[in-house]
């Protein structure tokens, strides 16, 4: 078997280092050459030329946006042939997901959409959550594969099930950072210590993933450490769009979408989702960070 990987950013880089201990990985592509001594190093061909790729039995992309999936498909697919597979592990909307599969499926290539969860240090070391959508037997095929990327790969269901999960995850995650960033500032216009604030969340009932993850780095002033709000903000437009669609209501996370917008209009689309309390702490006239 012969797979390759398009995609080497933060987590595509790492989940394609994990892949070179198949013994499989034949070709890794990107728009620039930065992680291609690595890789070379390891016997592998890197190049910026995705159709490099078409010829591999399996292959997976690491993207940033729909866009950029729809344009590397389209690159890909007058070069590939029936049979072969395609595994999308970019966050991607789930509507261009369920046309990838049927457009693919006309061809004759296999498609699954399988999102992955997990931060950078989890890419690196092969424990992302894996959430698959598409053909079970497909699935079944690709699944030796997921096991050096992730220690929990989950079959959801058909087409699209795997992209529908993971911005389930991701919507949760999103509220959660929200309210951080709304609440934590109110505890220091009140007097308390934001450092101690800091040690009875994370172990209180108000802890969270995203407040054991972001709350160290707020009290160090830093805001670079994980996905960027502008990259990650995809994910509310595509809860807004299936939310109108299917008339479900979503209050919560309405007032959520609200924080990420003021966030982005103040221009910290490059921060990650810690910085959303910059916003109330202009409010507030208040900085929640360590002494």
């Amino acid at each position: 078997m012969k797979i390759a990987c398009i995609g080497l950013g933060v987590m595509g880089k790492y989940m394609a280092l994990n892949m070179v201990k198949s013994g499989e990985l034949a070709v890794v592509c990107d728009v620039t050459d930065r992680a291609f001594p690595e890789f070379k190093e390891a016997g592998v061909c890197a190049t910026r030329d995705t159709t490099a790729a078409a010829g591999a039995d399996i292959i997976f992309l690491s993207l940033p946006n729909t866009a950029v999936v729809r344009s590397v498909i389209r690159d890909l697919v007058p070069h590939m042939h029936a049979g072969q597979i395609i595994v999308d592990l970019s966050t991607i909307k789930y509507n261009a997901t369920l046309e990838l599969h049927e457009q693919l499926g006309e061809a004759g290539i296999e498609f699954l959409d399988a999102p992955v969860s997990g931060m950078e240090s989890r890419a690196k070391d092969g424990t992302l959550t894996v959430m698959c959508g598409g053909k079970e037997a497909v699935f079944e095929r690709v699944r030796p594969y997921f096991s050096y990327i992730g220690t929990k790969v989950l079959y959801m269901g058909t087409a699209g099930a795997g992209q529908l999960t993971k911005l389930i995850n991701q919507l949760l995650f999103d509220i959660n950072a929200a309210a951080l960033a709304e609440i934590l500032p109110m505890s220091v216009k009140m007097g308390l210590d934001c450092e101690k604030v800091g040690q009875v969340v994370n172990s209180g009932t108000g802890r969270s993933y995203a407040s054991e993850f972001f709350i160290p780095n707020i009290l160090k002033d830093s805001f670079r450490n994980g996905y960027s709000m502008r990259n990650a903000y995809k994910d509310l437009v595509s809860a807004a769009e299936l939310g109108g669609s299917l008339g479900i209501p979503m209050p919560v996370l309405a007032a959520a979408t609200s924080t990420y917008q003021m966030a982005l209009c103040k221009g910290l689309g490059d921060n990650d989702k810690g910085g959303m309390i910059k916003v109330f702490e202009e409010l507030l006239d208040v900085r929640f960070r360590g002494a």
